[in-house]
């Protein structure tokens, strides 16, 4: 079967699904609602106007991680996966297309999430966001679409690994949330190549660790890249 028609059938299935459809709601209502708390509380002398309009990127990239654990997840459930691979007998065919419709959608999702949070943040922040440049903006907001997307395709990988969107989320969240709440503020050592941490540059205004805004989502882009080659060598391995 040509790559196309996959493609096509693994979309249809994730606009289906009102679990999925909903998950990609919750990207943009929980990123836009956290940056709008966030933006309320701008005391103290290490302020950032751009990360304070998308700090609810650190709880919306949950909702992403979510969808792409459920989207890959529910092949594992009640032999849904051999009836996937009997339509499409081309394993890596099949992953290749259900990877691409996880990443399109969340980054399409992620770029209105982060053009909508940076409205809402801005203003909220009012005159505190005036020093914001557009081109700072537009890099924000863009790469808040690229991380989302990423840190989706990483879920999606690591679920297609180990066959199970519980675990996938046992491992992450957690994870996550020891990077963001307690070591987050660490820089110049090797938290700063975690995968959230070096993606999240992108959203400051200015980098005092090792990584640039694009050099921190390549970082993450390559944690990704071998979730992503991790869960085909599962797919093409392990029976159905």
């Amino acid at each position: 079967m040509p790559f196309a028609p996959v493609l096509h059938s693994e979309w249809i299935k994730i606009r289906t699904l009102r679990s999925l459809v909903a998950g990609l709601c919750a990207i943009l209502v929980v990123t836009a609602a956290f940056s709008a708390l966030a933006a309320l509380d701008t005391d103290g002398t290490d302020f950032d106007p751009l990360f304070s309009a998308l700090f609810g990127v650190s709880f919306g990239q949950t909702a992403a991680i979510a969808f792409g654990a459920l989207a890959v997840s529910s092949e594992f459930q009640g032999g849904a996966l051999r009836v996937s691979l009997a339509a499409v007998p081309h394993r890596g065919r099949w992953y290749a297309a259900k990877a691409t419709v996880v990443g399109v959608a969340v980054l399409g999702v992620g770029l209105l999430t982060g053009c909508v949070s940076l409205a809402v943040g801005k203003a909220v922040l009012g005159d505190k966001g005036s020093g914001l440049s557009w081109g700072e903006g537009l890099r924000g907001a863009v790469g808040c679409g690229i991380y989302l997307a990423l840190m989706a395709l990483f879920a999606a990988g690591l679920t297609a690994l180990l066959r199970s969107g519980v675990a996938t989320l046992s491992i992450l969240v957690p994870f996550l949330l020891l990077v963001s709440f307690v070591i987050g503020d660490l820089s110049g050592s090797v938290a700063d190549f975690l995968p959230d941490k070096a993606g999240q540059v992108v959203l400051h205004e200015t980098s005092e660790g090792a990584l640039g805004p694009w050099t921190g989502l390549a970082v993450t882009a390559c944690w990704t890249a071998a979730a992503l080659l991790a869960g085909a060598w599962s797919v093409r391995r392990r029976d159905a």
